[in-house]
This record gives C-alpha cells, sequence and structure tokens, in this order.
C-alpha cells in the first residue's frame, strides 16, 4: 500500500489488485474504498442478447476480499455504481451472491447510490445512502459541482493514458484536485476514461490543479493534468 495525505487525512492507496490503485484504505476510519462495481454487468448484457461470460461478479468479490485481507478493514463503503442496474442483485449467481453475503455480514457495509443502480432499494445487504460524511469527508458517487467540503467520490472511471515508443499506456488512477478525489472504477468488467478529458477537469473546478495519482516503484507518481492560468 502507498501512504499519501488528503486534506490533512492519512490515506493509502491499494496496490497489487488487476494492476492499479483501484482501492483507497482509509486507517483512521479503517474503511476501504472502492468505486463503480458494476456488479453483473455481463448479464445485464447477456438480456440483451450479447452472451459474455458470466463471471465479471465473482472476479470482483474475490478482488474485494483480497483487498479487505491486505488492508484489515472493518468497514466498506462502495461509492455508486456498485450494480450495473437495479436488478442486478437478483441475478447473482449462487455462488457470487454467497461471496457478497460473507462480505456484507462480516463487515460494515455502506453502499452509495450510483446513476446505473439507484432504485437498489432491499436488493442487497447493508446501509444504503445516497450520500455520506464520514470523519469530515463527503462521500458521493459524483463529485458536486463547485463543491468545497472535502469529498471523495466515482462515477468516471479514470484512466492516466501516456504514449510512450508509439504505444498508447492506460492505467486506473486517482484524480485529485485540492479537496477532492475521484477513484478509479474497482470493477472486473469496466471501461475507463482518460484522466485528463474534459468532462473530469470540469467536475472538479473550482481548482488551482488536479493531479493524477499513480503507485510505481515503491511510492507515487504525479502527473499534472491541469493548472490555474497564473
Amino acid at each position: 500500500m502507498v501512504p499519501f495525505s488528503f486534506c490533512g487525512r492519512e490515506m493509502q492507496l491499494v496496490r497489487g489488485i488487476a494492476g492499479g490503485p483501484n482501492a483507497l484504505f482509509w486507517p483512521a476510519e479503517q474503511a476501504l474504498l472502492v468505486a463503480d462495481l458494476h456488479l453483473e454487468k455481463a448479464s445485464f448484457f447477456a438480456r440483451e442478447g450479447q452472451m459474455l461470460p458470466p463471471y465479471d461478479s465473482r472476479e470482483t468479490l474475490e478482488r474485494l476480499a483480497t483487498a479487505v485481507r491486505l488492508t484489515g478493514a472493518r468497514r466498506v463503503f462502495a461509492l455508486g455504481d456498485n450494480f450495473h442496474d437495479s436488478l442486478g442483485p437478483a441475478r447473482l449467481d449462487d455462488r457470487a451472491a454467497g461471496m457478497l453475503a460473507a462480505l456484507t455480514r462480516a463487515l460494515d457495509w455502506v453502499w452509495i447510490i450510483g446513476n446505473h443502480d439507484p432504485h437498489l432499494g432491499d436488493n442487497a445487504d447493508g446501509m444504503r445512502v445516497e450520500e455520506l460524511e464520514v470523519g469530515g469527508l463527503w462521500l458521493r458517487h459524483m463529485t458536486c459541482a463547485g463543491a468545497m467540503q472535502p469529498e471523495l467520490s466515482g462515477h468516471f472511471h479514470p484512466q492516466l493514458v501516456i504514449r510512450a515508443r508509439g504505444r498508447r499506456i492506460a492505467r486506473p488512477c486517482v484524480v485529485r484536485s485540492e479537496n477532492r478525489l475521484i477513484l478509479p472504477a474497482f470493477g472486473a468488467f469496466t471501461g475507463g476514461m482518460n484522466a485528463a478529458d474534459p468532462a473530469i477537469l470540469s467536475a472538479l473546478q473550482p481548482a488551482t490543479a488536479i493531479d493524477a495519482l499513480v503507485p510505481a516503484h515503491g511510492g507515487l507518481v504525479t502527473y499534472p493534468l491541469w493548472r490555474a492560468a497564473a
């Protein structure tokens, strides 16, 4: 895990799972934060006639269990788009349903509602909220435009995209401004958006600096994405 500070709070990026820093551990709250699990995405597309391997939920939940073991987390905050649609919990196969049930029983679990699963209702164990304030930080699915309070969110699936020797390389990343963090997607079957996309940069305004954070060589590499004009 790679430590860093955000708004005066010590955080750790969890690395070594699926090749990216796709989870955040908050030691003071003993909390693991993940965004955009998109459970049962493959089965959603299968209903539409695109027959995809139906194992994405199992892989995502295995990654999640690994992150819990690595961090010793006792709480999990899932920052929205937890299922690909609100009917996703009913489509979990027995194995995936058992994995999820074991996790939600063992941990203090909070689902933040996202735009993909706005009507999750009682279909999944755990607490369900639209947003939540924890330890002075607001947890949301999508960053609140113009927010000035410290905030953690997801939604955009950010990836750092660079070109080297004629190759395009994309890696999940955290996007940070002075008071907001956007987490990468955690799910096994999720795409990504260039962290420098105008949609992300504009969502984080007002800001004086916006950076992508990627663990590398035992430390944290900061890639400038945007700077306010002097």
